[in-house]
């Protein structure tokens, strides 16, 4: 029975069409966040490359629909990003699920 309060997002169309392995969900649950992930490469320091990648994207999302530019949101999400690296607000917890 499928949840109506599940809001998920479609699966990108090059991933659809040629396939790929996905390694991050992220929900937004009663004002925080609950990820399912797996460790996906070798090496951790690919994770920086994701995220930075993934800040970009947001960045985009950002000056397409807001009245902002990419270089301004891009520099919102790092300040943020790192006030938060300085000082969690939250720093959740990890627990294996299958």
């Amino acid at each position: 029975m499928a949840n109506e309060n599940l809001h998920e997002l479609p699966v990108p169309p090059d991933a659809q069409e040629v396939g790929g392995h996905e390694v991050l969900r992220a929900f937004v649950v009663n004002g925080g966040l609950s990820v399912s992930l797996q460790r996906a490469f070798d090496e951790p320091q690919t994770w920086g490359v994701l995220l930075v990648d993934l800040a970009r994207h947001v960045a985009r999302i950002y000056a397409e629909e807001a009245e902002m530019s990419e270089e301004h949101a891009l520099a919102e999400i790092r300040e943020m990003l790192d006030a938060e690296w300085d000082r969690s607000t939250d720093s959740g917890s990890t627990e294996k699920i299958n």
